[in-house]
C-alpha cells in the first residue's frame, strides 16, 4: 500500500463512516509482524492502545533506507498505523525527517476526525519514526 493509494481511496468517500471502515480494512493489509518483534522494546509510548513498531535498516546508494513493521490490539489503530508506514516504508533518513507527514494527514482530515488520545499515539508513532531516521543521520 503507498500514500497515494491511500489519498485517491479518500477522496471517494464521502462520509467518514465509510473512511472509519475503509482505515479498520487497512489494518488487514499491514504486512504481518512476528510475535518475536512484540515486545516491550518495540512499544510506542503514548499510545492508548498498544503499539509496535519494528525498524530494520538497509542501504540504497550508499544511505540508510528504513523499512518498518507495525502492530495494534485495535483495529482502528491497525488501520492508523498502516496510513504512517504507507507514508514513511522503505524512505532514506533523510527523505523521513524531511517528509511533512501532517500535511497528508490535513489532506485526508484525519486528525480532525480520531480522538484526541489516537492523535496523541499518531504523534507519538511519528516522533518515534523521525527519532529513528534522525538516529541514522
Amino acid at each position: 500500500m503507498n500514500i497515494t493509494d491511500v489519498i485517491e481511496n479518500f477522496s471517494y468517500l464521502d462520509d467518514w463512516e465509510d473512511r472509519y471502515k475503509y482505515v479498520i480494512e487497512l489494518g488487514k493489509e499491514l504486512e504481518p509482524m512476528p510475535d518475536a518483534l512484540q515486545v516491550d522494546a518495540n512499544k510506542v509510548r503514548g499510545c492508548s492502545s498498544q503499539v509496535w513498531l519494528a525498524t530494520s535498516v538497509s542501504e540504497r546508494d550508499g544511505e540508510a533506507v528504513l523499512h518498518f513493521l507495525g502492530n495494534s490490539d485495535a483495529h482502528i489503530v491497525r488501520g492508523l498505523v498502516c496510513i504512517t508506514l504507507a507514508i514513511f516504508n522503505d524512505k532514506t533518513a533523510r527523505e523521513i525527517v524531511d517528509l511533512d507527514a501532517d500535511a497528508i494527514f490535513q489532506k485526508i482530515q484525519l486528525r480532525e476526525h480520531i480522538s484526541a488520545q489516537r492523535s496523541n499515539g499518531l504523534n507519538s508513532m511519528l516522533q518515534r519514526i523521525r527519532a529513528d531516521a534522525h538516529n541514522l543521520l
